[in-house]
C-alpha cells in the first residue's frame, strides 16, 4: 500500500488496490498491455502535479503519467499513475497563431477550436491522441512532410521538475531540457501544459478510397509512383485490411494543405485502379480530421509493431497478413528528412511501416507477434532496425528509436535532472 498520507497530498482522487474503481482507473488505451501500477491519482490542476511529485520524491517513489495511455509500455510496476485528463484547458491566440493546452487535451479538442480561426496544428491520424504525450514523443503528423516532426513546433513547455517546483522550459530558458522534452519522452520532467506553433489552414483536400484485397498490388503500384513525385504538402498512406468477417480489402488515404484542385490533379492517378468500394475524396474541415482513418475512438486490445523502410517493398502488397487486421506503409519524407530540433533528429528513411494484430486472448496476441515477426524478417535490409519513439511497441525501447548521439545525450540529461527515478516514460531512455 503507499499509504493514506497519500490522499492528504493532493486535491484529487487517489485510488489503490483493492479500491472500487482501481482496475479500471489503470487501464491504458491498448487493452492488451497490463499496467501493474500501484496507485492511480486523478490531478485536479498543475498545483496537484506538483504536490504528488513532492510526495513521490519524500517517499522514494516514481510517477509515470497518462491521459489516456496511448503507447503504454507496461513498464510501470509499483509506481503512481498520474492521470491528468481534468488539465484540460485550450486557449487559441489566432494573432499569434499559437496554442495554449493543458497536459490532459486531445487532439480533437485543439482543431476544433483552431479550424474555426483557419489555423491547424500538426495532429496524428486519430483526434483521440493525447497532445503532450505525442509531442513528447516526437510526434508524426499528416503534415509532418510539410512542416517536419510535430514537436519542432512546440514554443514552450510548462512542467513540474523532480524537486516538485513549477517552471516554464523554453530554447532561451533551458535549452537543453527543452530539447529532450521535443521527442525524448517524459522521463524528465511531468508537463501540465504547453504552447506551439498553429499554421494556416482550415480545411484539407482528402479522405479514403478502397478497394476489394484482389486490387491490391495496383493500389500499391499507384502509391509508390504518387509518393516519388509527391509535394510536400501531399501525404498518402497505404493501407490493407483484414476485419473479422469482412473480405480483404486495400485503401488509400490522403491528405493534402492546398487547394483542392491542385490535390485532385496530384491523385489523379488513383483514378486508373478500377473497382472502387468506397472513395469520399473531397474537402475535410480539420475538426473532421479524424474521419479519413475512422481509427477507433474507444480503447481496445491490440498487438503492434512499426518499422521505417528505405523503400516500400512491393511484396507488402501481396504477401498474407492473416491474424492481422491492418498493414499500412506511411510516405514521409519532405521535412522529416531534415534534421529538426530533438533527439528524434532526420528520419532518412521514407516509409514507415505499422501493422496491428487482435490481443484480446493469447492465442491471438501470438498469431500477431508470429506474422508480425514473419514480415519483418522477410523485409530484411529495407527495414533500417529503427523505430519511432512515440510508435514503440511493449518489449522495445529507447535504443531502438534514437541514433547513439541522441540517446546518450539523452540519458546524460535523465541522471541530472532526475537522479532519483521520480519519473519514468513509457518508455525509459536508461533501459
Amino acid at each position: 500500500m503507499i499509504g493514506s498520507d497519500l490522499r492528504g497530498a493532493v486535491k484529487g482522487r487517489v485510488l489503490e488496490r483493492g479500491d472500487d474503481g482501481f482496475d479500471a482507473a489503470r487501464k491504458p488505451w491498448n487493452l492488451a498491455v497490463e499496467q501493474p501500477v500501484a496507485a492511480v491519482v486523478q490531478a485536479e490542476d498543475a498545483e496537484d502535479v506538483a504536490a504528488l511529485v513532492r510526495y513521490a520524491r519524500r517517499s522514494g517513489l516514481t510517477v509515470t503519467a497518462q491521459a489516456n495511455g496511448h503507447d503504454a509500455s507496461g513498464d510501470v510496476e509499483g509506481v503512481i499513475l498520474l492521470r491528468t485528463n481534468r488539465l484540460d484547458g485550450v486557449q487559441v491566440h489566432e494573432r499569434e497563431r499559437r496554442a495554449q493546452v493543458g497536459a490532459g487535451v486531445n487532439w480533437g479538442q485543439v482543431l476544433a477550436k483552431a479550424g474555426p480561426a483557419n489555423l491547424t496544428a500538426l495532429p496524428g491520424s486519430s483526434p483521440v491522441v493525447n497532445v503532450t504525450g505525442y509531442m513528447l514523443g516526437g510526434g508524426l503528423s499528416w503534415f509532418g512532410r510539410r512542416y517536419g516532426w510535430a514537436a519542432d513546433s512546440v514554443r514552450a513547455f510548462d512542467i513540474v521538475d523532480a524537486d516538485g517546483d513549477r517552471t516554464r522550459v523554453s530554447d532561451t530558458s533551458d535549452p537543453e531540457l527543452f530539447w529532450g522534452l521535443r521527442g525524448g519522452g517524459g522521463d524528465f520532467a511531468l508537463v501540465t501544459s504547453l504552447e506551439f506553433d498553429l499554421h494556416p489552414a482550415s480545411s484539407v483536400y482528402g479522405g479514403r478510397v478502397i478497394w476489394p484485397g484482389a486490387r491490391s498490388a495496383e493500389v500499391f503500384d499507384v502509391f509508390r509512383t504518387m509518393t516519388e513525385q509527391a509535394p510536400p504538402e501531399l501525404t498518402i498512406w497505404f493501407n490493407r485490411f483484414q476485419f473479422p468477417g469482412a473480405p480483404p480489402m486495400a485503401g488509400l488515404d490522403l491528405t493534402y494543405l492546398g487547394d483542392p484542385r491542385e490535390g485532385a490533379a496530384l491523385v489523379r492517378r488513383i483514378d486508373t485502379v478500377d473497382g472502387v468500394i468506397s472513395d469520399n475524396r473531397g474537402v475535410v474541415a480539420m475538426a473532421d480530421l479524424g474521419e479519413i482513418t475512422d481509427e477507433p475512438t474507444t480503447p481496445t486490445p491490440a498487438m503492434t509493431r512499426a518499422e521505417l523502410l528505405t523503400d516500400p517493398d512491393e511484396a507488402l502488397a501481396t504477401e498474407p497478413i492473416d491474424s492481422l487486421i491492418a498493414v499500412q506503409v506511411r510516405h514521409l519524407g519532405g521535412a522529416l528528412a531534415e534534421p529538426g530540433h530533438g533527439p528524434g533528429g532526420a528520419l532518412a528513411e521514407p516509409y514507415l511501416l505499422q501493422m496491428i494484430g487482435l490481443g484480446a486472448d493469447p492465442e491471438l496476441a501470438h498469431a500477431a507477434r508470429t506474422r508480425q515477426a514473419q514480415i519483418a524478417d522477410r523485409l530484411g535490409a529495407t527495414a533500417s532496425g529503427r523505430k519511432p519513439y512515440t510508435l514503440l511497441a511493449p518489449g522495445e525501447t529507447a535504443a531502438d528509436a534514437f541514433p547513439e548521439p541522441a540517446l546518450a545525450r539523452l540519458r546524460e540529461l535523465k541522471r541530472s535532472r532526475d537522479p532519483h527515478g521520480v519519473f519514468r516514460a513509457n518508455h525509459s531512455v536508461l533501459t
